[in-house]
């Protein structure tokens, strides 16, 4: 796992590719954002993670940001595995490192998501689904 510092720097053409034919837009998002400068995941407390496969192919992106409603909160984004890489631990490994390191800047995890798939899988790490927070389908309590 990379802990990402110049997202330009990386190859990340082939996750934007695959995410939009699975109809996800929100890895384009990623690169757009941090292209025009509207998210860099560069604040207090935030961070953009890549993990790469054996031949150094960019195969899953994962980021926290401070959340807008709070600065207690954090919020994972624009979290993508790629299909072939699925079921192998990559998504487990990334998520624990965004809860560990979302620790030691706040007290709660949030995030949104519309798939069934990403609903077992965060609530498999304790996340609850539910409306508390606000453009928020789940959350965590990390305090």
């Amino acid at each position: 796992m990379t802990k990402i510092k110049n997202l330009l720097e990386h190859e990340v053409n082939t996750l934007v590719q695959e995410s939009k034919e699975e109809g996800f837009r929100f890895v384009e998002r990623l690169l757009n954002d941090y292209r025009e400068g509207t998210n860099r995941f560069n604040k207090q407390g935030e961070a953009l993670y890549g993990i790469y496969d054996e031949e150094n192919d960019f195969v899953a992106v994962g980021g926290l940001n401070v959340d807008p409603s709070s600065a207690e909160t954090g919020r994972v984004r624009r979290f993508y595995v790629k299909k072939e890489h699925r079921n192998e631990g990559i998504g487990t490994l990334l998520l624990k490192q965004i809860i560990f390191d979302a620790r030691r800047s706040f007290n709660v995890l949030v995030l949104h998501t519309d798939t069934e798939k990403a609903d077992h899988f965060y609530t498999s790490f304790g996340f609850t689904k539910g409306d508390r927070y606000p453009n928020a389908t789940h959350y965590l309590d990390i305090s």
